[in-house]
């Protein structure tokens, strides 16, 4: 996964020249067709009862670095961490098509992508197939 242009900046920003920045209480975890770059784009899911899944920002929620399923501040040293609980879309009601990349944005709707990547394999979503999820540890996000 990588970061965004907007987080990049913000960080930056935030870290190197004073300026604010306050995390997202709530993170949404978005499924694409074609995918982002750092500077945005890409073609989000928008049919058949799409919609992002939210996620609390939260120690119980996202693994530390030390280790998938850890609650703790982290304390690792692979800058990775990952979700703790799955992570389940709606059930689609028409064709979503070849998903190939993921991000989460800090808005259910528009709003700023935060991180994105591209899965390790593409997953096809049809009309009636089961709620795509993440199962816990599976979406990992390594920052370096």
């Amino acid at each position: 996964m990588m970061l965004s242009n907007y987080l990049s900046n913000s960080v930056i920003d935030w870290l190197l020249r004073g300026q604010a920045f306050s995390p997202p209480a709530t993170v949404y975890v978005a499924l694409f067709t074609t995918g982002p770059t750092a500077a945005g784009g890409g073609t989000e899911v928008s049919v058949g009862g799409y919609a992002r899944v939210a996620v609390a920002s939260s120690l119980a929620n996202w693994a530390g670095t030390q280790g998938a399923g850890t609650t703790a501040a982290s304390s690792g040293t692979s800058g990775t961490t990952s979700n703790n609980a799955a992570i389940t879309f709606p059930a689609p009601s028409a064709g979503w098509g070849d998903i190939v990349a993921a991000a989460i944005f800090d808005a259910p709707t528009g709003g700023n992508m935060l991180i994105f990547g591209e899965l390790t394999t593409a997953k096809t979503v049809n009309n009636g197939d089961p709620a795509p999820s993440f199962s816990a540890a599976a979406l990992s996000l390594t920052l370096t």
